[in-house]
């Protein structure tokens, strides 16, 4: 049922916009309770308006900390209007009813992006709106709650269709929406403080968001989706879109697979990804290169995939991407040329992800009403714990070799085999249940897009070779070192087939499994 609005109470740490719902209140003539900040912007903008010291008759305290804390502020909002009991109390104490309240809070996020000082922090965990939300919330039969500046015309709208009442559908909305807001104000501290104790897996885990866009649809396009931003100090996730349709849940899915690699690559590169595998990997000192070389391990599986470079597109490199058919292009910035010849291939996304940032140091899985969390994944392998298991040893420059093609297969969907020659893959088998299939597929691809590459290549392997038989196929192809990470009951079978071979193995350790 409507409620008619006779006393408001707001509290805004960010001020703007309220000029408009000053008019309204006004025009329905709510008297208007205010504190502090807010109170004097009010006044200023020539609006009657009572002080929240006044009104409670107890003057603010403890530099701020305890200002609308007071029975009759929360008697006001939380008394129920249909409760004769209620009633009868509130007469008693001749407190006034609060139908509306306007918050938002200490900007807390703004602040630790700002500074690091513990004390300035701590003061900007605010503590009365919270509360006041709460409540107001709590008691959304009775009481409109805004906590969101994009609601203000919402607010308007509905005062002006109910004649300064509102509906109780209305209140219940942004009772929800409040308390969302609660629960992510608090997130956001509790994760600041896990963060600067090191405490990566509380005993209660809270997760934020806030979302930046809704997708046009998931995986599939029977499925809902959006994105949010989790991240303490920036609320932007780093990547600008030039031009193209609005990224999909598949392409941000590819995306953020993309840069995981890239960011391991320590020097110019390009990776190119396919429902969230690579398909295909290369460093070179040229950009042309690495991005020819990428492309040329699977041309067939890049075909509407996710381009991701670390350095600028220039218009040589638009001219030969502009070829292919892809989905996404990502680079550290563009020529306004590269630009506009990329530009003809309709619908492609172009994004700049020179101010992207890989913060993240944990991985969720979600699993019905159950969550998984890890730390993440950010060793490839020690060196000095390597072992050369076979007679033949790998000299230094094989190492590094080696520890590209296994650097990759950590990235790739388990079981999973890369195949790789200077510095650039040359087959990947991905995400098979049996190893010995992975590195069949690892050998088709190979032998159908680059033959002669596979004389003296290598093959790195997430996890151990249960059987000798995967080692048999990659030999047979022409491998000539396979890096693996050792620990089989059979590992004996393996080492004696390398060395029959002449093949050299490596073990790391270290499995890289990647479900």
């Amino acid at each position: 049922m409507p409620r008619k609005i006779q006393n408001a109470l707001i509290s805004l740490s960010d001020k703007s916009g309220i000029e408009k719902i000053l008019k309204v209140l006004r025009k329905y003539k709510i008297n208007i309770i205010s504190s502090g900040g807010t109170y004097k912007e009010i006044k200023k903008l020539g609006y009657d308006c009572t002080e929240v010291s006044k009104y409670t008759r107890f003057e603010e305290m403890l530099d701020g900390r305890v200002k609308t804390l007071h029975p009759k502020i929360y008697a006001g909002i939380l008394s129920k209007r249909s409760n004769k009991k209620h009633i009868k109390t509130m007469r008693k104490k001749k407190f006034n009813y609060i139908d509306l309240v306007i918050i938002n809070f200490y900007p807390f996020i703004t602040t630790i992006q700002k500074t690091k000082n513990p004390s300035q922090i701590i003061e900007n965990i605010d503590i009365g709106g919270p509360t006041l939300v709460r409540a107001a919330a709590k008691n959304f039969k009775d009481v409109s709650i805004i906590t969101d500046i994009k609601n203000y015309s919402y607010l308007i709208t509905e005062l002006n269709r109910n004649n300064g009442s509102t509906s109780l559908k209305f209140r219940e909305q942004m009772a929800s929406k409040a308390f969302g807001l609660t629960a992510y104000y608090d997130s956001i501290i509790s994760n600041w403080f896990n963060e600067k104790l090191n405490i990566m897996f509380p005993e209660k885990k809270t997760i934020f968001g806030k979302k930046i866009a809704e997708l046009r649809y998931g995986e599939n396009p029977h499925q809902k989706s959006s994105i949010y931003v989790n991240d303490l100090f920036n609320q932007e996730i780093g990547l600008k879109k030039i031009t193209g349709k609005p990224l999909s849940y598949n392409n941000y899915n590819d995306i953020f697979t993309g840069l995981d690699i890239l960011l391991s690559l320590k020097k110019t590169g390009t990776v190119i990804i396919k429902h969230a595998n690579p398909s295909g990997v290369a460093i070179n000192n040229s950009s042309i290169k690495s991005f020819k070389e990428a492309y040329n391990s699977d041309p067939i599986s890049a075909f509407g995939g996710v381009v991701v470079c670390n350095y600028k597109i220039d218009i040589k490199i638009a001219k030969e991407m502009s070829k292919i058919f892809f989905e996404v292009i990502m680079a550290k910035k563009f020529d306004k040329e590269a630009i506009k010849i990329l530009r003809s291939r309709k619908n492609l996304i172009l994004v700049d992800i020179s101010k992207f940032k890989n913060k993240n140091k944990i991985q969720i899985k979600q699993l019905n009403n159950s969550f998984l969390v890890q730390d993440k994944n950010d060793i490839i392998f020690d060196k000095k714990n390597l072992k050369f298991a076979t007679k033949l040893k790998p000299t230094k420059k094989e190492i590094g070799l080696a520890e590209f093609a296994f650097s990759i297969c950590k990235f790739v969907k388990s079981n999973s085999i890369v195949i790789s020659n200077n510095f650039s893959t040359i087959g990947i088998g991905a995400g098979q249940p049996s190893r010995v299939d992975s590195c069949r597929i690892a050998v088709q691809k190979a032998k159908q897009f680059q033959p002669k590459k596979l004389k003296n290549s290598i093959a790195a392997s997430d996890a151990f070779f249960p059987f000798s038989d995967g080692v048999k196929k990659l030999i047979d192809s022409g491998v000539k070192i396979i890096i693996q990470p050792g620990g089989s009951i059979r590992d004996k079978d393996s080492i004696a087939m390398a060395d029959k071979a002449k093949v050299k193995m490596i073990f790391t350790g270290i499995r890289h499994f990647n479900h």
